[in-house]
């Protein structure tokens, strides 16, 4: 589709990873809302805009998200349908003025922005209404750490304690050992996000760099 800002898939990748290890993402998308409460709802690129960054907005449960805390090593914001760049670029600016947002300190632009001019697409009898204009958001936050210990860790260690379903894993050929390699991998990643979060990032964290396009491409 045509767009003043196209934005492909290596785009993503080259902007949202600044690590290889911390390529877990927080997505959302706004307007999700029914035919009925289209009619009320607000719909301008800053109300849709803002909606994404609510955390019970968020794709992925994130338990007591904190905007200040919880920091963003990469966004991309991603708009379909009526929107022009400078639109999107004061929204942007917005977000960044009220702390809607809130970066690691070694990011210095952070924001990486699509224009589509493709309007969103409606299947027949869908429940979302149609709107003229949409947003995808795609995150790298710090948050998405605490679904690794707060959840996953909890339930494998909870199972892993009674030996609980090892048996068929053995069975097809793992060696029990590879368990605990996992679970003390998944510890380092945990550490990698909580090394990303501190004003001096580590050297431990990962050899990848951060990459960001030029203006043209929609950096801010």
């Amino acid at each position: 589709f045509g767009g003043e800002l196209n934005v492909d898939l290596n785009e993503f990748q080259t902007n949202l990873v600044p690590f290889p290890r911390l390529h877990f993402m927080i997505t959302s998308m706004a307007p999700v809302v029914t035919p009925k409460k289209i009619e009320t709802a607000r719909t301008d690129v800053r109300a849709i805009t803002e909606s994404c960054f609510a955390a019970q907005n968020f794709f992925t449960k994130i338990a007591d998200f904190d905007v200040e805390e919880d920091k963003y090593m990469a966004i991309s914001v991603n708009y379909r349908g009526d929107v022009k760049a400078k639109e999107a670029s004061a929204t942007v600016q917005w977000l960044k003025t009220n702390k809607k947002v809130t970066f690691v300190e070694w990011v210095p632009t952070g924001f990486k922005v699509g224009l589509n001019e493709q309007s969103p697409a409606v299947l027949p009898e869908d429940d979302i209404a149609p709107c003229k204009r949409n947003i995808v958001m795609i995150g790298n936050n710090t948050a998405i750490s605490r679904v690794f210990s707060e959840r996953i860790s909890k339930k494998y260690d909870l199972m892993y304690s009674q030996r609980a379903f090892v048996h068929w894993y053995v069975g097809e050929g793992m060696e029990e050992g590879e368990f605990a390699e996992a679970r003390e991998d998944l510890e380092m990643l945990l550490m990698d996000y909580n090394n990303s979060n501190n004003e001096q990032n580590t050297d431990r964290v990962g050899d990848g760099d951060s990459s960001d396009e030029d203006e043209e491409s929609g950096d801010l």
